[in-house]
């Protein structure tokens, strides 16, 4: 299951991801978490330090590799070059999976510690100075979205990605990728803004939605947020001293979070395993396919110098039946 944290800058998403990383590791899942954002923040959060979280290796940086492994023997691409974050998967592509141990995990994923339990930490990589100028956040983000068109999960097997702030995930076509996309929205008119460009930009996607509160002080914030946006209010989360400590670099283990906060991680879990049964291979497919089209017809073939569109399979449906036309 693929599950995405948006929302404004500082609503807190990505100290939500986090504990949500955590709840599913406490439960004996096997989890990827991927910091998609351009603020790298998911690695202290997971409890690294500023040492070990500036040692994670960047995916923008091993882009080449990702995409020489993801080829495999496909005759549609003719070299690693010609690949661009939209190359959608076709007959001899490999595929990556959750639970399995590849050339693309190895170089770019770590595992980190939780109270016991291992979860696989991948990072797109800070901005730089050598990028200033010269480039954007989004050929970082691009092998993101390579590795999540090449991506086969299954049931109790979760991705979950940490995006970068605001309505700027609709720079790509990363934003139809997900099962669950839980919007982090403050109890103020800016925090629900980012909802309603969210609303909008997604509504002939299929997007699965849902508003999680946070920084919620009472049932006059409650009150708030069910007027702006509804029923996809999920759930809302307050203080948290366990959240402080952790702030601090200091967090207790995690058994310890408040009731009341793990009662609502419980409901995130529910509502992501719910979505399970909305799964539909062939239109996760086609938007993929429409995306790469549209990269096409603006600059891929022209960067690449091949014909994009080419690289289409017909025949090729990115689900649990497409790992027999792949590589191993």
């Amino acid at each position: 299951m693929k599950i995405a944290f948006v929302g404004k800058g500082g609503s807190g998403k990505t100290t939500l991801s986090s504990l949500f990383i955590r709840h599913l590791a406490a439960t004996g899942a096997p989890v990827i978490a991927v910091d998609a954002d351009i603020n790298q923040h998911l690695g202290p959060a997971l409890g690294l330090d500023e040492v070990q979280a500036a040692a994670l290796p960047a995916l923008g940086e091993r882009l080449p590799l990702i995409k020489e492994y993801l080829r495999g023997t496909n005759p549609r691409i003719a070299s690693a070059a010609e690949m661009i974050k939209t190359t959608p998967p076709g007959e001899g592509s490999r595929l990556l999976r959750v639970r399995e141990d590849n050339l693309v995990y190895e170089a770019c994923a770590r595992a980190v510690e939780l109270d016991g339990d291992i979860v696989r930490l991948m990072v797109t990589g800070p901005f730089t100075d050598a990028d200033l100028g010269v480039a954007c956040y989004h050929s970082k983000t691009g092998a993101v979205e390579l590795c999540l068109n090449h991506l086969v999960d299954g049931q109790g097997e979760y991705v979950v990605v940490d995006m970068t702030a605001g309505s700027d995930s609709f720079a790509s076509g990363m934003f139809t990728r997900f099962d669950m996309t839980f919007l982090v929205a403050e109890p103020t008119r800016k925090g629900v803004s980012v909802y309603r460009q969210y609303k909008e930009y997604a509504r002939d996607f299929g997007v699965v939605l849902k508003v999680v509160g946070n920084k919620v002080q009472g049932r006059d914030d409650v009150d708030f947020l069910r007027a702006e946006v509804g029923d996809d209010l999920l759930v809302t989360f307050g203080h948290s001293d366990w959240v402080r400590a952790l702030e601090k670099g200091r967090p207790p283990r995690f058994a310890l979070l408040e009731d009341v906060n793990r009662r609502a991680l419980h409901r995130l879990h529910a509502a992501v395993d719910a979505t399970y049964e909305l799964r539909d291979a062939e239109r996760y497919t086609r938007q993929m396919v429409h995306f790469h089209l549209k990269n096409a017809q603006s600059w891929g073939n022209e960067r690449t110098g091949a014909d994009l569109a080419a690289q289409i399979d017909p025949s090729f449906v990115l689900g649990e039946s497409a790992v027999a036309s792949t590589t191993v």
